[in-house]
This record gives C-alpha cells, structure tokens and sequence, in this order.
C-alpha cells in the first residue's frame, strides 16, 4: 500500500493491497493479465494457490533512480510507488515491465500541531489553507499522475462530502480576512496575534528529498506560501524515523504526513476525535473541538448507512472550517512489475502490487535452474524498516513486511470492496439489548459479530490456530490500551468462544455500522503461546528474540499465519522471508480442508 515517503497505514487496511478505480484522466496502462478468478461475480480466496515462490526479498532502495535501473537490470521484480512521471513514462515505453495505474484511498496532507501557539488559531489555519495553491502544486509536480485534494477523503470515497468550505482568493485575500480579525504585521512583515503575541518560527518536518522529492519539494512550497501572508516558516528535512518520532512525541509545529485510508469513513474519527490525541494515536494535529466530536462520535456509532453518510458529511464541513490540517493531494497507485513473471493480478480497483500477485508469481523463465522452476521473488521497499512489532507500527514499509506474516479475520473484494472471507470462512451480524446505564434508564443495544474460523489453520510455527487466540487477540490489545488497534476494539463488551464449532461470538457494549470491519478487518491475530510470555509489548522486538517452531526449527517470534515466514533483516540492505508451508493457501490446503470440513457435515 505504497504511496508516498511519509506515509502510516490504517491497521484495517491490508498492507498488500491499493484498491482503486482507474481514472478517465489519465493515461491507462496495459495491466497484466489476472491470475485467478476473472471478475467480481467468481471471485473466491480458494482459487488462490500460493505462495509459488520458495522466497522473497524485500529490498531496500531509497533513490528513485536506483529503483528504476534496478528494474531494469532485473534486480528488482516489484516496484510499488512510482510518482515521478518522468519515470513512469519512461517504463512505460519500455520493454521490460508492465505498469498497472489506479486511483487510491491516499491523501497527503499538511498537518499543523493545534496544541500550541500560533497554530492554535483557527483563522491562522484557515489562511494558511488559502495560500496553499494545491491545485497548481499537483498539476506542476504529478503532471496528471494525481489530482487535488479538497476534502479530508480521498476522491475514490464514497462518502467524500464535495460541500466543503474552501478559503480563495491566494496571499491577498487571506491577509485581508486576519487583518479583520485584529491581526496586524510588524515592521519586518511578520504577523502578530491580536494579543499582542508574535509568530515564533514554524518548521514544517518532511523527509530529505533523497527519499521523497515532491514531499520536501511540497513542505518548501508550503513554507513559501505561509511567508506570503507574514508566517516565518522554513522546511525542515529529516531522517523518516526520526521525523515519526517527533510527530508521536507531539514535538513539532507542522510536517507533511500521507495516509492510506480505509474504504470506511469512521477513518475521520481516529484522525480527529480528541480522544485520539494520544501518544502513538492518529490524531496528529491534536485538534480539540467539542462540536466536531460530537460528530465524529455520530459517525463512528452510526447504526445504519443513511446515518453514516449524514455524519461523515457534518464532520467533513466542520474540519474544513478548522482546518487542523490542509488537504494537498490524492496520488494514483502506479506500480511496475518486471515482465517475464506469470500470476500477476490486476483489477480496475488493485494495481498489480498485491497480495494475490505475491501469492501466484511464478517466473516463466528461470535465471538459475532451480527444482520447479523456483527462484526468489525482489521486491522494492523505498524506506528502512523501523521496527517489526505488530503492536506499535505505523509506517506502510513496516506493514509491507507485516502484511505478508499477520491476518485478519475478514478481507475486501479487489474488484468491489465487499466483504470476503479471509481466516473466518463466514460471520454473522446481530444485536442483542443490554441493560441501561442507570437505574429507570431503558435498555440499550449491542452489535453481536459471530465469525467461524476456517478448519485446520496453523501458525507459520505449525502450531494449531484456535478460537482461544482470536479471542485473546482482541482482549490483549482492549486491555492494554494499545493505540494503533484500540480504536477497533474498546467497544467490546466480553468474548465468548465455541472450540467444537470453531465459532467466536463478540459482544459489543453498542451498536455500529463499523463494527463489523474494525473487528474483523482491523484486528490482527496474534499468536497466545508467544504473546502472552512478553513481559511489555511497548518495547517487545519479536524480529529479535529466538523462537522454534513445533519441528524443532529455528526461527523468531514474528510468527503469524500469513504467506511467508521473517528470517532476517540486514540494515540497508533487505528483509528475507521465506514460503509458510502451513498458509492457508499453499497447496490447495484450504480447499482441500474446506471441502472435507462440508462433505463432512
């Protein structure tokens, strides 16, 4: 999922995949040919076969230029990211890969910290919105390759509210409107608060342009534009870790930051409730305003889809009224795949840098002759991995390794959205009332999300998956508070668990129409037999630690039930993972178990 430098991924999202519909706007690309089901109507999991691939490299390739000659050189396989149009047509006219292209749930914003002065001030935020001309940035800088974002969804959303509040009229217009709300300039030019307060300097973090070129290019345009109005600001680029840090630490006064959203819009809520104003949380710019959370609580508890929408569109009027950050851009997914690879999937919502092609890539021509046609799949990553713990990750490099080792409950329909079976092989949705909170008070009521695992499913240790580790999952990550998932779960009630049916019931203390997908798209299972032996899952580093498998084989606490296995990080280097013989796809398994589980019954 990948886009930009600075980029976190929603945890409901799977790493793996960029939904998208491909716009008329832009030039379209011969996608390759699918491998498995053909459309919406006969798509099933089972039809998958994989991992073909005994290996797979993820390799660390910060400069685009060294990503686009490695392609060409045959080093590298998959290359996700590619935004710089000369580069895309420059494998496009090539002989030696094959460009998918797609509109994406991506928006790159400017977010400014709320918690302190000047950027506390509402009309300051609001200025420095209509300075920022991000229409002309995106045309100069993508040349058709993305689109202008104008809202706080991205355009592919179903859900974006086109009504927004939207400050014109550039540099002039923007001084005028402070200069009537008792803001005046000294005599340098810099602003000064109605109270008598002048603007520090404001530093705008962004990775150094050697990793992200338009994202520095864009944090120095910004700067520009807020000195336009009497802002001091400067660029300020930095390590990408480092630069997390500062930003989680909530010691910054703006920086760019890209997000992958989610097909939902409840996204809104961890964005900008208060709440989420935690340390490690997703509400970056600390904004605080009572209104604005009373609707994002509408929307995130909303029982039905028609409320849904009413509540997405009042919180998208009110952000952009606040402006605790400024939209920029929603990039096209342009990802690049070396020819000469069969199994390469593609639909009009999904380039080809997903899941289903990392399953099905089998290689027509090996360059070694090695048994069955084997040789290892590289696969560009263009950042260093910060860390491998599940429970404390944020960076779409990180996931990318992640995605490939932890599941969900349930997944997306690369052609629709909908929703498809993944570790359960189906779910039920019900509610059931609970008392009132006090007394005389009327009874409530609360979702019931039933799911039935798939039978035979193991641990990449070849240990069984069971109803007790899903169940242990969500409660671990509820009763610990852990802010990158908790957001999905706080609301569970109590868990019950059926080990003879394979069935887990999930009592929620409300009602949503999120609840179905924070529970069973945004948690990961996790193994009990290792997580509960970590003394602190804040400082856990499970890359690190010694594990063995049930055969006696060595290999790490990264252990999930995804395609391939971690087996080691070289800094600067790669990430090698290795095939999980136990997934749930390698070699028909899950068919072959789903088939006997139904004969059987």
């Amino acid at each position: 999922m990948t886009l930009t430098s600075q980029k976190r991924l929603r945890p409901s999202v799977r790493a793996l995949f960029a939904f998208a519909f491909i716009f008329a706007s832009v030039p379209a690309f011969a996608a390759p040919a699918a491998a498995g089901p053909a459309n919406a109507a006969s798509f099933d999991i089972l039809d998958f076969e994989g991992p073909k691939m005994k290996e797979l490299y993820y390799v660390v390739t910060r400069d685009m230029d060294a990503q686009i000659l490695a392609m060409s050189t045959g080093k590298l396989d998959v290359l996700s990211d590619i935004y710089r149009p000369a580069d895309v047509e420059r494998l496009a006219a090539s002989d030696t890969a094959d460009l998918s292209l797609a509109s994406t749930f991506h928006g790159f914003f400017i977010t400014f910290n709320t918690r302190k002065f000047p950027w506390d001030q509402t009309i300051l935020r609001q200025a420095a919105s209509q300075v920022m001309d991000r229409r002309r940035w995106t045309r100069d800088l993508f040349s058709g390759y993305a689109e202008p974002l104008m809202g706080f969804l991205p355009p592919i959303s179903p859900y974006l509210e086109p009504a927004v509040t939207v400050f014109p009229g550039g540099a002039e217009a923007a001084r005028k409107r402070l200069a009537g709300a008792g803001w005046t300039w000294d005599s340098r030019g810099r602003l000064v608060a109605p109270d008598g307060r002048g603007l520090p300097l404001t530093k705008i973090l962004c990775p150094p342009s050697s990793v992200a070129a338009t994202t520095t290019e864009i944090a120095q345009m910004a700067a520009e534009a807020l000195a336009s109005i009497g802002v001091p600001a400067e660029a300020e680029p930095m390590d990408f870790q480092t630069m997390l840090a500062r930003v989680d630490e909530q010691n910054f006064d703006a920086c760019t930051n890209a997000w992958t959203m989610s097909r939902d819009p409840d996204s809104l809520y961890a964005f900008y409730h208060s709440l989420m104003d935690v340390s490690g949380g997703y509400n970056l710019s600390g904004i605080a305003d009572p209104e604005l959370d009373d609707a994002l609580l509408e929307l995130r508890y909303a029982p039905d889809e028609s409320s849904a929408r009413k509540a997405a569109s009042r919180a998208q009027k009110l952000l952009s009224e606040l402006m605790p950050v400024v939209p920029v851009y929603s990039r096209y997914s342009i990802s690049a795949v070396r020819r000469g690879w069969d199994g390469v999937f593609a639909t009009d919502r999904a380039t080809a840098d997903n899941l289903y092609t990392l399953l099905s890539m089998r290689p027509r021509e090996p360059r070694e002759p090695r048994e069955g046609g084997e040789r290892p799949i590289y696969w560009n990553i263009p950042e260093e991995i910060r860390t491998l713990n599940p429970l404390v990750s944020s960076t779409a490099y990180d996931w990318t390794v992640l995605g490939t080792i932890y599941d969900v409950l349930l997944s997306a329909n690369p052609y629709t959205f909908e929703d498809i079976p993944w570790l359960a092989e189906s779910w039920d949705i019900g509610t059931r009332p609970r008392e009132g909170e006090g007394k005389g008070e009327e009874k409530k009521e609360g979702s019931v999300l039933t799911f039935t695992l798939r039978p035979g499913l193991k641990w990449q240790d070849g240990r069984p998956l069971t109803v007790d580790d899903v169940a242990f999952s969500m409660l671990y990550i509820r009763d610990r508070n852990v802010p990158r998932f908790y957001d999905s779960v706080k609301d569970i009630e109590d868990i019950q668990t059926d080990p003879e049916t394979r069935t887990i019931r999930v009592f929620m203390a409300n009602t949503s129409y999120w609840h179905l997908h924070n529970i069973g798209g945004g948690v990961l299972i996790l193994p009990r037999h290792i997580l509960e032996k970590v003394p602190d899952w804040r400082a856990w580093q499970p890359a690190n630690n010694p594990h063995e498998a049930l055969d006696g084989t060595p290999m790490t606490e990264l252990v999930g039930t995804g395609p391939f296995v971690f087996r080691e990080s070289r800094t600067g280097e790669y990430v090698r993972m290795t095939r999980n013989e136990h997934y749930m796809l390698y070699g028909r398994n899950s068919r072959n178990m789903y088939m006997k589980e139904r004969t059987a019954r």
